[in-house]
């Protein structure tokens, strides 16, 4: 079976199957940022969402790399599934997602994961483990019996795909590169790159 042409297409076809291996978090990614100044910085993050607009991920409004976007709304995802001989490379603008869909994805975490967004201040220095744990008391005193909000500074952004790349691996280090590259969202370029 030929292989969609289409990058969005071709990038739900790959993750559909790396959803099915037995990983912890088949929807890991590394996501990479810059500050005003250009300095990068990666870490790994969950996808939420992939469609036709983009991909979602969510963190803390306070966090660095919510800091980054705001700096420098660009940024770059990288898959890596090594056993799928697979890796997909996704660069673009991001954008803030609507409170109604970062509402909607609050209210569907698991409830500890929700006290997890009021207890951390996330990137901040900690004194202690201990501080953090007592944060979380503190947050589950606050909301017990009740509904746990989304707090103001909890929310999503969506990567606006404008480059994608799928690397496929191959005998010898002769691996596959392909690249789709858009400046409007809607017509795509396609390309081959050397190993």
């Amino acid at each position: 079976m030929a292989e969609p042409t289409n990058p969005l297409d071709l990038f739900a076809t790959i993750y559909a199957e790396a959803m099915t291996l037995d990983l912890a978090e088949p929807n890991a990614v590394c996501l990479a940022t810059a500050d005003a100044e250009g300095r990068p910085s990666a870490r790994m993050v969950l996808l939420k969402g992939a469609d036709s607009r983009g991909f979602v991920f969510y963190t803390n409004l306070r966090s660095r790399k919510a800091h980054e976007l705001t700096a420098n709304p660009h940024a770059a995802l990288c898959f890596f599934w090594p056993q799928l001989g697979r890796q997909i490379r996704i660069e673009g603008a991001v954008e803030p997602v609507s409170d109604t869909e970062a509402d909607a994805y609050f209210a569907s975490r698991a409830r500890a994961s929700q006290i997890g967004a009021w207890a951390s201040l996330q990137s901040r220095e900690l004194a202690s483990r201990d501080e953090l744990v007592a944060r979380v008391a503190e947050m589950e005193r606050r909301y017990d019996g009740h509904d746990v909000p989304r707090p103001a500074h909890w929310s999503g952004y969506r990567l606006l795909p404008r480059r994608i790349e799928f690397w496929t691996s191959g005998e010898h280090r002769l691996h596959d590169r392909q690249v789709f590259e858009t400046s409007d969202g809607d017509t795509w370029r396609e390309y081959r790159l050397y190993p």
